[in-house]
């Protein structure tokens, strides 16, 4: 069995630090601020985004070029003989598209994975990866196993005030003003390859209500028969003590699963603000 690399991006949430812990390669997220370029958990940190944030920085997403990324690729096929790529979703960036285009160029050798997952459902793709690297299945394999499996995830979050939403063009300026008044909660989803909107309701008690509510639907109707292999995941762009809260809150609720944690992507956050938090559910792969 040849030796086949992981290699992710940090829309995974996966740190750099924490890639080296897993043995993978996670590719920071470009972002321009106020015309400046700065790389994702490299030349930027959690906190420094928000801060920018909240100061009505410009904000753009990009993605990594194709030099890095082939850069990447020869580097590690020095090492190894294949290697399996799994970036964030093709709905919601076009770097999926660059690196499946860039991959026709190395005869099998990299096999990109178009799952549509982002956040914690990425997160577990790449411990599914890594898995099936250990159950001796090859880069090609793993890639169909993968894209098989993309539909078995869902992520619902609601965010703490309109202003990024309003910023973003999703909601009209008299949408936000009218939902401030009325304290009004967006409970977004993604479901594969797009942010869409799931329900509106007031306050944060009954959102988080509701998320739970699409989460018990989902395992008991989508996923009905495969309880032993669901995990449920937080993700979140708050302090880490009321993520905590949260996830005590998801526990509570839900005993018995395991539940993942990662800040919010911050190719998210900037569409979503701070203070957003996200429940998640995925299937892994036995």
């Amino acid at each position: 069995m040849g030796k086949i690399a992981v290699v992710t991006d940090s829309n995974s949430g996966i740190t750099q630090e924490k890639g080296k812990e897993l043995g993978i390669y996670v590719l920071p997220m470009p972002f321009f601020i106020n015309g400046e370029l700065f790389l994702e958990d490299i030349t930027l940190t959690q906190e420094e985004f928000y801060r920018k944030l909240e100061e009505d920085s410009e904000i753009s997403t990009s993605q990594p070029t194709p030099g890095d990324i082939m850069d990447l690729w020869e580097e590690l096929l020095q090492k190894y003989d294949e290697i399996v790529h799994i970036p964030m979703s093709s709905g919601l960036s076009g770097s999926c598209q660059t690196a499946m285009n860039l991959a026709l160029d190395y005869d099998g050798k990299v096999q990109v994975v178009n799952n549509q997952r982002i956040s914690v459902t990425q997160e577990q793709s790449v411990y599914d990866a890594l898995t099936l690297i250990e159950k001796g299945k090859s880069a090609s394999e793993i890639r169909e196993i993968l894209e098989e499996e993309k539909l078995e995830s869902s992520i619902y979050l609601t965010v703490d005030n309109l202003k990024y939403l309003k910023k973003g063009g999703r909601i009209t300026p008299a949408a936000a003003a009218l939902g401030t008044v009325l304290n009004l909660k967006p409970v977004l989803q993604i479901q594969g390859d797009k942010l869409d909107a799931y329900a509106k309701v007031r306050g944060i008690k009954a959102a988080k209500r509701t998320m739970f509510k699409a989460i018990e639907e989902d395992l008991s109707n989508r996923f009905a028969g495969k309880e032993e292999q669901m995990r449920l995941g937080i993700s979140y762009s708050c302090s880490k003590e009321e993520a905590q809260a949260w996830k005590e809150e998801i526990h509570a609720k839900f005993p018995g699963y395991e539940v993942l944690e990662a800040p919010l992507s911050l190719s998210v956050a900037c569409h979503v603000g701070p203070g957003a938090i996200a429940i998640t559910c995925m299937k892994q792969v036995n």
